[in-house]
């Protein structure tokens, strides 16, 4: 179906996300390959919604796996449900005895009762997690581990256990291979540095800010209904507040709230008042609000009117 670069990159814009040649090109040989495609830049640039849009334009099922500090391998992979487990055993009280009752000692009362192990250690109780969800799935699947920097090391290396054989191992069933093998989505925003085990079994990616042309079809596609001019300013704006030297970054994420909140506020122009009161759509410190109102007011009077951004 997507077998050339330009399929991916209309399989992608059907679902609103536009692609760079190098984006579509870098996941086109992640599908050909069958290699996990890491994804690193900053917050709010795409990488995430690029698994979304992928699972939609490949018709694949999305299971995300949210990374953060603690994260470990019951929590990613499976926990048995020990509660439903006692409810089973007291429900079938009478009936183990029944099967014990005619055993002569402890002993062959244990290895009777061992013989019925697997009515109390099968995938019944088996609560599955992302991974053993992804691993486990009939259908074609879209696997996107969320965030990975966040995770701690030890993780990361049982992760390329995972990664490597597309299988685990469940002491008490067995090992359960993948039943097709899903399209791995990683995305970092760089908060630590990825050991190179885990880069070298991925094809890498970075996604930076996009320049202004392209972060401006982003906003027209996204948000439509803020008019051509408007969306222009805006998006000039942002451009200028990201040369700056801010404690965070406006993100494209943050571009399109803005932009929805000039359309809900029916704005016809950047002037001061909207500006001033809308920059914390954009900036979530104050000390970056405060650097950027200094920088609109110099160019505003700049620009010798002193009302609207041009």
């Amino acid at each position: 179906m997507f077998d050339t670069v330009e399929k991916v990159s209309r399989g992608l814009a059907e679902q609103c996300y536009i692609a760079t040649d190098e984006i579509s090109t870098v996941l086109f040989l992640a599908e050909k390959l069958g290699k996990p495609l890491l994804a690193e830049g900053p917050a709010g640039v795409g990488k995430t919604e690029l698994a979304k849009a992928w699972a939609l334009a490949s018709n694949r099922e999305l299971v995300r796996l949210q990374c953060y500090e603690g994260l470990d391998e019951s929590k990613a992979l499976y926990e048995w449900e020990y509660a439903k487990q006692m409810l089973y055993t007291q429900l079938l009280r009478d009936k183990l005895s029944d099967v014990l009752s005619d055993t002569k000692s402890l002993s062959e009362a244990t290895d009777r009762l061992a013989n019925e192990e697997d009515v109390f250690f099968s995938e019944r109780f088996l609560l599955p997690r992302p991974l053993l969800r992804a691993i486990n799935n009939d259908r074609p699947t879209v696997l996107l581990i969320d965030e990975i920097d966040r995770a701690d090391a030890e993780f990361e290396a049982f992760l390329l256990e995972v990664l490597s054989d597309f299988q685990v191992s469940i002491p008490e069933i067995g090992t359960i291979v993948a039943k097709q093998r899903p399209t791995v989505f990683l995305t970092s925003n760089n908060t630590r540095e990825l050991s190179e085990a885990l880069k070298r079994r991925c094809l890498y990616l970075y996604i930076d800010y996009p320049d202004a042309e392209e972060e401006l079809r982003i906003v027209q596609l996204k948000v439509p209904e803020l008019a051509p001019r408007l969306a222009r300013q805006a998006v000039e704006l942002v451009q200028s507040l990201r040369q700056m030297d801010l404690r965070k970054n406006p993100s494209v994420s943050e571009t399109l709230d803005w932009a929805r909140a000039l359309v809900t506020l029916n704005t016809k122009n950047l002037d001061a008042a909207v500006l001033d009161n809308t920059l914390t759509v954009l900036l979530k410190y104050e000390t970056d609000v405060e650097r950027a109102r200094r920088m609109l007011k110099k160019q505003q009077g700049d620009n010798g009117n002193g009302r609207t951004y041009r």
